[in-house]
């Protein structure tokens, strides 16, 4: 049996990554400032330090207290608006932490470590579907930072054997089909949980920013991912990463959808329609961000089992028409 660190566990994605090891038979400790994350969205077996990455002494202590087979680690800042106004915050922490716990890692013999990354890191592409082989040109802190972490787990490597998977992931999306673990953020900023947010009544109605983009419908097209197959994912590489060099991957579907695809889908999960309102472009938006999965499907044979958009926005509001107060309620409930 395999016990892994998973910094950030207590958040979206990370958490569904904890529920997939846990299911898999491996045991898990989630590091999690509960700062972004909730106590509830940590799967029962898993054992939770409510702690701040930042802090080497922890980060230590956690590490000298059980043996890890590796490290998966989500625990950082994500938005893309706030990194541009606080750029300095956005490099301490998502370069800083991240390279602090390779460190520790390297210290205390944990030699596999998986990043979480971002599709940010390639800007503005100059060809689509995205593939690896495509220039990293950010455009924000957010996904700068990000490109540094990568580069310097590219360094701890070189000098001391710590293998690394890095997965650049375009827009994790669904929630657990079994209803367990959803999507919950504050602010939310996703098109999904927000279509989603509106047809419920939970939030504003949507504004579509941009109806005259070289696409059939004339609205931008991205790339979505249910959270579940980005699961599978950071397993399959986790476990490549036991015997095999260090790696770096795209994870999307490979076709993405439009705006006002996105919106009907949530139509057809809620049964009635969305309110949303047409706006003008946002500044620096592409018309067209997809990638390309071809090399993660041939190196790891990784395969979507939940690929359609009425998977992913099936899954999404599945989650919040039964959690309409997200894991607040949740917490509530429990403490009834």
């Amino acid at each position: 049996m395999a016990r892994y660190l998973v910094t950030g566990g207590a958040g979206y994605v990370g958490s569904h990554i904890v529920l997939a090891l846990l299911e898999r038979g491996d045991e898990v400790v989630v590091l999690d400032s509960l700062r972004q994350g909730h106590r509830g969205a940590v799967p029962p077996g898993a054992e939770l330090v409510v702690g701040e990455l930042g802090n080497r002494k922890t980060v230590e202590e956690v590490l000298a207290g059980w043996r890890f087979d590796g490290i998966l680690h989500f625990a950082a800042l994500s938005l893309v608006g706030e990194s541009m106004r606080e750029p300095l915050r956005y490099i301490t922490e998502n370069v800083g932490n991240t390279l602090g716990l390779a460190e520790a890692a390297v210290r205390a013999g944990v030699m596999r470590f998986v990043l979480s990354s971002t599709a940010a890191l390639f800007g503005l592409p100059d060809r689509i579907p995205i593939d690896e082989t495509e220039a990293m040109k950010p455009v924000s802190a957010y996904g700068d930072s990000k490109l540094m972490a990568e580069r310097g787990l590219e360094w701890a490597d070189g000098a001391h054997g710590l293998r690394s998977a890095c997965l650049r992931y375009f827009n994790a999306a669904g929630a657990d089909p079994g209803g367990r673990l959803g999507e919950d953020h504050d602010p939310e900023t996703h098109l999904i949980p927000n279509a989603v947010n509106a047809v419920l009544g939970l939030g504003p109605p949507l504004t579509v920013f941009g109806t005259d983009y070289d696409t059939p419908d004339g609205t931008a097209i991205r790339d979505y991912v249910h959270v579940t197959d980005l699961a599978d994912a950071h397993l399959r590489v986790l476990d490549k990463l036991k015997d095999g060099p260090s790696c770096r991957y795209n994870v999307g579907s490979g076709t993405g959808a439009s705006v006002l695809e996105v919106i009907a889908a949530v139509e057809r999960a809620a049964g009635k329609p969305v309110p949303y309102s047409l706006g003008p472009r946002r500044a620096g938006d592409p018309a067209v961000l997809v990638a390309s999965n071809a090399k993660l499907r041939r190196e790891t044979g990784w395969e979507p089992k939940l690929g359609s958009l009425d998977d992913i926005v099936g899954t999404a509001y599945a989650w919040r028409a039964r959690n309409l107060k997200g894991y607040r309620g949740l917490a509530a409930e429990t403490a009834a």
